[in-house]
């Protein structure tokens, strides 16, 4: 991408802030403001934008910048990058001072600035926010970005890729891309698992088998369980604690991750068949999703039918280990 993708780099006047000792929240206009970076010994950025900077700051031997290409909007994921982020923030204010901008310096940008905040305080999300605003009243993250810092608290600051509710995350992420190129993109192709059977170490005591050739299909770990008549969403945190209440689980229909013998990442929904003996098993669908008899909503939905699979134990006895 050319560093030249906009005829403006002016954002207006310059809002800019200190958040803490060597740490500024600012605005497109400060980062490309040398004097300004050079008088507060400013050798690190982080730019939280759908454009990088131009080649006048980015051509600067001494600045070392971070880019996250992202838009404003809900549906937009920041949440991958506040680990990474907050290794390169600490490391910058160790050595000299750090920038975090965007392109107004009042959502994205600040959305990466609560996440350091957090994690570098172990406080939440409430905590850190407020911490901003007390700096600058304009400060407000949209929405999405909003439950991406919860669901980090949640986490305890740190991404577990395990935790049920990250990979629910994950998924709606995954899904929102589907639709917009009709395929899954390389960036998401950690939410596709590896197939159970090509698994050299034990599997899970506890596997889902075809019903017909007895190949094993899904682990344990894959089950994304539901309750009765309620909508999944990944802004639950119930789905992030050690057990889920086993009298409103549904066993009614599998939801399952990806895995990677359903072939689910070149079309936005079709079928599922057993890879040895092409059973029809289930279907899947990235963008409309499914509704089980029980009423319950999953979207993005990859389900296998309980009449065509076996299974070795109880969904009552579903835990996940976070």
């Amino acid at each position: 991408m050319s560093n030249l993708c906009r005829d403006d780099f002016d954002s207006g006047p310059r809002n800019v802030f200190a958040v803490e000792d060597r740490l500024w929240l600012g605005n497109l206009t400060a980062a490309v403001d040398i004097t300004f970076l050079r008088n507060n010994n400013i050798n690190y950025i982080v730019t939280v934008d759908s454009c990088p900077l131009p080649e006048m700051i980015s051509d600067i031997r001494d600045i070392h910048i971070k880019y996250i290409q992202v838009t404003d909007m809900v549906g937009e994921d920041l949440l991958s990058y506040f680990d990474s982020s907050y290794e390169f923030i600490k490391t910058g204010q160790e050595k000299s001072s750090v920038l975090v901008h965007c392109y107004f310096g009042i959502s994205r940008s600040t959305t990466i600035v609560i996440s350091y905040i957090m994690k570098k305080y172990k406080i939440s999300f409430e905590e850190a926010f407020q911490k901003i605003k007390d700096k600058n009243v304009t400060a407000s993250p949209n929405a999405g970005f909003c439950a991406q810092l919860c669901l980090y608290e949640t986490l305890g600051w740190k991404i577990n890729k395990d935790n049920m509710q990250y990979k629910m995350y994950r998924l709606k992420i995954a899904a929102r891309k589907v639709k917009k190129v009709k395929i899954l993109p390389q960036d998401c192709t950690d939410v596709i698992k590896r197939d159970p059977s090509l698994i050299s170490a034990k599997p899970d005591p506890k596997v889902y088998r075809c019903r017909k050739c007895r190949r094993i299909l899904a682990l344990q770990s894959n089950l994304l369980p539901h309750y009765i008549n309620e909508k999944l969403s990944w802004k639950d945190s119930k789905w992030s604690s050690a057990y889920f209440s086993q009298s409103q689980l549904c066993s009614d229909t599998y939801f399952v991750e990806p895995i990677s013998w359903m072939s689910v990442s070149q079309s936005e929904n079709g079928k599922i068949n057993c890879p040895k003996c092409c059973s029809k098993l289930g279907s899947y669908s990235w963008t409309m999703g499914c509704q089980c008899k029980c009423g319950a909503k999953v979207s993005p939905a990859f389900y296998l039918i309980p009449s065509k699979v076996d299974y070795s134990g109880f969904l009552q006895n579903v835990q996940v280990t976070i």
